[in-house]
């Protein structure tokens, strides 16, 4: 046995231990395989659009498409009665009223409850007043139409009519309307877009503006903004339009109804100062309170025009010498 003194020379003969470098190939040895490259699997390319695009047949699919297209326009083209506006319309007036039937249930689900008794003077007045507009209804096209008035016990300041001639007025937009020139006004706006059949043309669009979003959707815009694009270009000009007509056709037949025409004009106006918070008109899907009278006051002459071949001008007058014997306007019934 060695003894301690000579351990320790032992020990220290022996050199220091150095960190041993394995080579690179043992490394992989304890590993469990070469390091995997994930990549974004790239095509030609990922968007439809370019890909359709990159295809030899591409400019024979857009002139077929294109020329598709536009023969169904324009044997879809029609005149709108009274204003003469020409426009694309795919839908019947059967089918738009069947359509429009659907939603009679859901109305009178929802206000069940609320509406007031034929019997009711509220009622009574509001017949009166579509009793005389019907006959230019029908003079405009309007034919065969089942004429019904809920008057709906609430204050909101709203009045529909839906096709099928099924009018629904609130009794809060009576006191805005004054009497029954006012409502003359109102019922007219809403007759309007009936005679024009307005919910038609908004469903014929449908399928235009789906196609739209689709489109931008394959150039990389979300449906979201796709749909603001398409509203704010599209579909809001679209129903503004519509409106400012349905107020000239709803103005020419209160006149013809020998209801007075600057009715209109006021009951706007009245609105105008009621409503302070409107958005702009280009955000909405209607035009200003303040534009739409403007509108009806350049229309005023028209107005007038077929209030004299409806024979009211004797009417008016002998209205206007009754109303002054008992010391009121007219204006104010």
């Amino acid at each position: 046995m060695l003894r301690w003194g000579a351990r320790l020379r032992l020990l220290q003969s022996i050199p220091p231990l150095r960190s041993a470098r394995l080579p690179q190939h043992s490394i992989r040895t304890f590993t469990r395989g070469p390091r995997q490259d994930y990549r974004r699997f790239k095509t030609a390319s990922s968007n439809i659009f370019i890909r359709w695009a990159a295809r030899p047949t591409f400019y024979r699919d857009i002139g077929l498409l294109s020329a598709g297209a536009g023969g169904v326009y324009l044997l879809n083209l029609e005149e709108v009665p009274v204003s003469g506006r020409r426009r694309f319309n795919i839908v019947s007036p059967i089918l738009e009223s069947y359509i429009a039937k659907s939603s009679l249930a859901d109305i009178k689900e929802e206000w069940r409850g609320h509406f007031l008794p034929d019997w009711d003077p509220r009622v009574v007045q509001v017949q009166k007043v579509l009793d005389r507009l019907i006959p230019y209804a029908e003079e405009a096209g309007l034919h065969n139409v089942d004429w019904e008035v809920f008057v709906i016990d609430s204050p909101q300041q709203n009045a529909f009519v839906i096709p099928g001639g099924k009018v629904f007025v609130f009794t809060g937009m009576l006191p805005m309307c004054k009497n029954e020139d006012g409502i003359a006004a109102v019922l007219g706006h809403e007759i309007a877009h009936v005679v024009a059949h307005h919910t038609a043309e908004r469903l014929s669009k449908a399928p235009v503006i789906l196609l739209g979003m689709i489109t931008l959707w394959t150039l990389d815009i979300s449906f979201y903004s796709s749909k603001v694009l398409l509203d704010l270009f599209i579909s809001w000009p679209g129903s503004r339009k519509q409106e400012a007509e349905a107020d000239y056709i709803g103005l020419l037949m209160m006149a013809q109804g020998c209801y007075r025409p600057e009715a209109a004009m006021e009951f706007w106006a009245r609105l105008e100062n009621s409503d302070q918070a409107s958005p702009p008109q280009v955000l909405s899907t209607h035009p200003s309170h303040h534009n739409r009278g403007e509108k009806i006051r350049d229309w005023l002459p028209q107005a007038r025009e077929r209030s004299a071949t409806s024979n009211c001008s004797a009417t008016m007058s002998y209205a206007d010498q009754f109303a002054a014997t008992f010391g009121q306007s007219r204006s104010n019934w």
